[in-house]
């Protein structure tokens, strides 16, 4: 999962932009006219977003005028991939020639033959051996390569520095285990007035996705690794289920109202009634420009644990149907639009800060050596967001072991939906039931494959 579809967002989505739909057009394209190229690509922002647009459409023609043989035609979307159609749209061989994925997509775009083997073209792509290679090996099964990675994210702790002032909590000294978690959010919450200490999602799947991190954070899996059965039932799943049950029921420092999704919990944190929740960094500026918070006040921390956090990201994969023309058009048109240190849609810092775009939030690096240096540098010296919040992310990161979304993720998280809601909402739920349960149901999920 991904808490939003573009690396930033620069105003509010309206309700209206989610029926956006791309046109599928998949290969059909295939020669424009003038004995041009074509490649169509997809998450384009929404028409809503009116200045990341701006920058797309702007960024796809100055591509084009540089490589005036190739015609890109972009087709919006938000979210850039709808689960609702992303498998019809794959089994009736539809996708764009350069299409979206999540990074637990991969292997299931490929199960289903349709994915074309980029692996002799990437040669080609002056970026790919900048990209980290834990996040190119994603796309990379049976020693075949099948897409290019374009972000990634991991998991942290955000937390509101004025209130751990007000709850006489050191705001330089975030929770560093689950223990001084669970011990910080019952002082924020003994403040009154309606202030939780801690948040946590428990419906639409992202109860089972945050589930997923705070298993991680304590050494454990979701799935063993022979990929067939379910390790939720050991004692960090069971550390995880009692932890949320005794600070929502011994503690009451999670609030009576539950089921909470991302929107609710953006919104208390927002309005200065929430101490502590996990997130990516990209919930930051939404919390800034649309739920009312303030850049000083949020910080953020390494997960609790100290053992592991769950990353995640995008990037694009091609139509099975592309022909080597498209594929290598394609590859031109990543590079420029989002591999580029200090360029293109995602990285041309100076003039995100100009449209009063957050830079300096502390996203996983993607590129490596010089790329990487270089990278950093330009987003340092257009940083315009107080850094120094998220540097404890940043360094308790470096000893943390990243893990991927379990495999089947949706389905797993919508089982895990229902013993993390269940700890939150039944004061006598049964830990080790629920978990029996859902290991259950999850070993039928993976037994089908």
């Amino acid at each position: 999962m991904r808490s939003t579809g573009f690396r930033r967002t620069f105003v509010m989505l309206t309700a209206s932009s989610l029926a956006l739909t791309a046109t599928a057009c998949g290969s059909s394209d295939d020669d424009a006219a003038n004995g041009k190229t074509r490649i169509t690509v997809n998450c384009e922002p929404p028409k809503s977003a009116k200045v990341d647009r701006s920058f797309f459409e702007a960024d796809t023609k100055a591509f084009e005028k540089a490589n005036p043989g190739i015609d890109v035609v972009t087709h919006d979307a938000f979210p850039c991939q709808d689960p609702k159609t992303f498998d019809a749209k794959l089994a009736g061989g539809q996708m764009e020639d350069v299409f979206y994925t999540y990074f637990t997509d991969a292997k299931h775009v490929v199960d289903v033959n349709q994915a074309a083997d980029i692996t002799s073209y990437v040669k080609d792509l002056k970026s790919y051996s900048t990209i980290q290679q834990q996040l190119r090996d994603i796309y990379t099964l049976d020693g075949k390569i099948y897409g290019v990675p374009r972000t990634g994210y991991s998991m942290g702790l955000i937390y509101n520095k004025a209130l751990f002032e007000k709850a006489g909590l050191d705001p330089d000294k975030p929770p560093a285990t689950w223990e001084e978690l669970r011990a910080d959010a019952k002082k924020i919450a003994a403040l009154g007035k309606g202030t939780v200490g801690y948040a946590d999602y428990s419906a639409q799947n992202q109860g089972g996705w945050h589930f997923t991190a705070e298993l991680y954070s304590q050494g454990g899996n979701v799935v063993g690794e022979d990929g067939k059965k379910s390790t939720i039932d050991g004692p960090e799943g069971k550390a995880v289920l009692q932890n949320l049950k005794d600070m929502r029921w011994s503690d009451n420092s999670m609030g009576s109202k539950q089921l909470l999704v991302i929107n609710d919990v953006q919104q208390m944190m927002g309005s200065g009634k929430l101490g502590m929740y996990l997130s990516a960094p990209d919930n930051i500026p939404i919390l800034v420009k649309e739920k009312g918070g303030n850049y000083k006040d949020l910080a953020l921390a390494p997960m609790p644990g100290g053992k592991g956090t769950l990353i995640g990201g995008d990037g694009y994969m091609f139509n099975k149907k592309a022909t080597p023309e498209q594929i290598k058009a394609g590859l031109k048109w990543l590079d420029s639009m989002f591999l580029t240190p200090g360029d293109g849609f995602l990285g041309d810092y100076a003039r995100a800060k100009q449209n009063d775009a957050p830079v300096g939030l502390p996203e996983p690096r993607l590129f490596t050596g010089a790329a990487d240096a270089k990278d950093q540098q330009i987003k340092k010296a257009n940083a315009n967001v107080p850094v120094e919040n998220y540097q404890a992310f940043l360094d308790g990161n470096q000893s943390l072991q990243m893990k991927i979304e379990p495999p089947q993720a949706q389905q797993i998280y919508s089982v895990l939906d229902g013993a993390v809601s269940a700890v939150l909402t039944k004061k006598d739920a049964d830990v080790d039931q629920l978990l029996k349960d859902a290991a259950g149901k999850i070993d039928s999920i993976l037994a089908r494959g």
